[in-house]
């Protein structure tokens, strides 16, 4: 099937030097952004094709300048158009964590340290120039389960009990979060890239960073949704950064409060990729994050929300795994 090319593609490659190009089309993501190997010779580069309305590059290109000035392995910016929506970008190669321990299990304790140091390092910065993670985000985030899920399982429930359990979950960790670390809300295996050995890896996917809590980015790599962490490695990763940070008291329950929003958030949109999007494969993934939702909704911390599962959540859904799917 021939697809379709960016409209002003060649006039954009003539511009940044790479005239009569291969252009091969890659796999895309959860979003309308696409994604393109150009070759010419033995050079090659990545195009990241985010067209207007949709899609906006203007935050990739703020994170990805940022990052790279801050000695982060963001992809460089080589030409960029934001008004159609194309970005050429320094080409990370095909060797992407989650492929490369499927292949090489035995490395993946090498691996995901490499990753928390990359997050340690992240955490020593200045916040830097992005929004704060408010409230009303984590907030908006969370009622994506309502919005989406609930309607998919024919749940009439508590919307405004939901909001309130939310808040005196969240309420008390919102000042440790300040003054607050970069994060980059989808640091896992499927965005992250080895560049030539286990240790030097490179990002993807950081164009939603916000100014917010240094557990957010722990929870999203080692609460994956989409590639199993087991639990042990989990706790050994927990307390290397401990370890490394001298993270306070609190940072256990806080990240079981993140945790649990994440993983309720993730539900909701995995539902609407399906319902919204026509994307069911995601759907596939919706068991592995109920159970780790689950497993978050144990904390002491998070009572107030897993009393509103127990009362608008049947036991049989939660047993399923979140429910069954007419796919």
């Amino acid at each position: 099937m021939d697809v379709k090319l960016p409209d002003g593609l060649d006039a954009f490659l003539a511009a940044a030097g790479w005239a009569g190009a291969e252009v091969h089309p890659l796999a895309g993501d959860a979003s309308f952004r696409r994604y393109f190997r150009i070759r010419r010779g033995d050079k090659t580069a990545m195009l990241m094709d985010a067209p207007p309305p949709e899609e906006d590059p203007a935050p990739f290109l703020r994170a990805a300048k940022w990052l790279d000035a801050n000695g982060l392995r963001a992809p460089r910016i080589l030409a960029e158009d934001a008004p159609r929506g194309l970005v050429l970008l320094e080409d990370f190669g095909e060797v992407r964590m989650r492929e490369y321990l499927d292949q090489w299990a035995d490395d993946e304790r090498a691996v995901y340290q490499a990753a928390i140091d990359a997050l340690v390092e992240l955490h020593r910065l200045p916040p830097g120039p992005f929004r704060d993670y408010s409230l009303a985000e984590y907030q908006r985030e969370a009622k994506l389960l309502v919005d989406w899920y609930c309607p998919a399982q024919n749940l009439y429930v508590d919307g405004p009990g939901y909001a309130a359990a939310w808040e005196e979950v969240l309420g008390p960790m919102l000042p440790r979060q300040r003054p607050g670390v970069v994060v980059l809300r989808d640091y896992h295996a499927e965005n992250i890239m080895l560049l030539g050995s286990l240790h030097s890896q490179g990002l993807l996917d950081f164009q939603d960073a916000l100014v917010g809590h240094p557990a957010y980015d722990l929870v999203s790599l080692l609460q994956d949704a989409r590639r199993d962490v087991a639990p042990a490695l989990e706790a050994e990763m927990l307390e290397y950064y401990i370890g490394k940070v001298g993270a306070g008291p609190d940072f256990l329950a806080d990240y079981a409060r993140l945790g649990a929003q994440r993983n309720a958030k993730i539900v909701g949109i995995f539902v609407r990729l399906w319902k919204r999007d026509g994307k069911p494969r995601y759907l596939n993934y919706i068991p592995r994050v109920w159970a780790l939702l689950e497993r978050d909704l144990a904390h002491p911390a998070l009572a107030p929300v897993a009393r509103w599962f127990d009362a608008n959540i049947p036991a049989h859904l939660r047993a399923a795994g979140g429910g069954t799917w007419p796919v």
